[in-house]
């Protein structure tokens, strides 16, 4: 890779109708509100925009990181070398009827809030993407993640994944059970980048669908996912450890336990909080302590489902 001066210098053969920018502060971008600056930063306008980046990466030798809604991810103080591409623009959003299988599609880029989509669903009478309301994050992290909670799980409501690879082919990948799991999917390994979803939907009156995501909002208030910049869960919940990681937490009683400006909730003991002064090394640490504290009292590794991107080493 080049060195970093050179490689902002480099910025010039970047042509992009979308916005770029050198050494954007990633704390503007993440649910921390943590995290140092990005070398390079590129908000493609469009597919055109997204394939030029990458074979800017490519020609750069470069790994680029691909940011949705800045969920589920610490960014280093540091920062992250190299490029990222935020997806933010990819939010188009519609519903085709496929006669072929009597069924609704949704179609939504991967920049889009998934929340917001779940939202749009609902005002047209439709269910399906309800269970991820009010989650934050983009509807790409969302299959990314393969997320789950309130019984449901992106899997189970994927029609397609439209993908374009680093050398700006695209690809049209339709799931296969065998690639998903509890927060895994086939597109962890970072080589493709994920455009749009294709989701099923159901048709249902708007009301019944709304008064069950206002119930889903109201669970994640009352667990303080909105009281204070956080990530959500900490941790990942394994069956095998008999309770969720947030009862194992409780179990040593530290809620409100605080390292610098990190503190874990004093609602939910898997959430963890930026107090307003938090470093990402702060969140780091603590995270890091609750590890430690539950391997030595009960045996358990907890997983981290919060990812560690950008420099965290000297």
């Amino acid at each position: 890779m080049l060195e970093m001066v050179s490689l902002k210098k480099s910025v010039g053969k970047i042509n992009i109708r979308g916005r770029l920018t050198v050494d954007e502060p990633m704390a503007a971008h993440t649910t921390f509100r943590v995290g140092g600056p990005a070398d390079i930063f590129a908000q493609p306008e469009d597919v055109v925009d997204l394939r030029a980046l990458l074979q800017f990466s490519c020609g750069e030798g470069l790994s680029p990181f691909i940011l949705g809604g800045g969920a589920n991810i610490l960014v280093s103080d540091r920062g992250i070398r190299g490029l990222v591409i935020d997806m933010s623009r990819f939010s188009s959003i519609s519903i085709k009827r496929e006669t072929s299988v009597e069924q609704e599609t949704l179609h939504v880029q991967a920049g889009l809030p998934v929340s917001d989509a779940a939202a749009w669903c609902a005002e047209q009478g439709y269910a399906g993407l309800d269970f991820l309301y009010s989650m934050p994050g983009s509807v790409g992290g969302a299959v990314w993640m393969n997320a789950r909670c309130y019984d449901g799980e992106v899997y189970n409501v994927l029609t397609h994944v439209d993908l374009l690879h680093h050398d700006g082919t695209q690809e049209r990948y339709l799931p296969h059970p065998e690639d998903f799991a509890y927060k895994v999917s086939p597109f962890q390994d970072n080589r493709r980048v994920i455009v749009g979803c294709g989701f099923r939907m159901t048709p249902e009156p708007r009301d019944a669908v709304w008064q069950r995501m206002q119930h889903y909002r109201a669970d994640r208030e009352q667990k303080g996912h909105f009281a204070a910049p956080s990530a959500g869960s900490m941790f990942k919940n394994n069956r095998d450890f008999g309770s969720p990681s947030g009862v194992i937490i409780d179990r040593l009683g530290l809620r409100g336990y605080q390292i610098g400006g990190a503190r874990i909730s004093d609602r939910h003991a898997n959430i963890i909080i930026n107090t307003g002064t938090a470093t990402a090394a702060d969140i780091d640490q603590l995270a890091t302590f609750v590890a430690d504290r539950v391997h030595e009292r009960f045996g358990f590794t907890l997983e981290r489902e919060v990812l560690r991107v950008g420099q965290w080493e000297e």
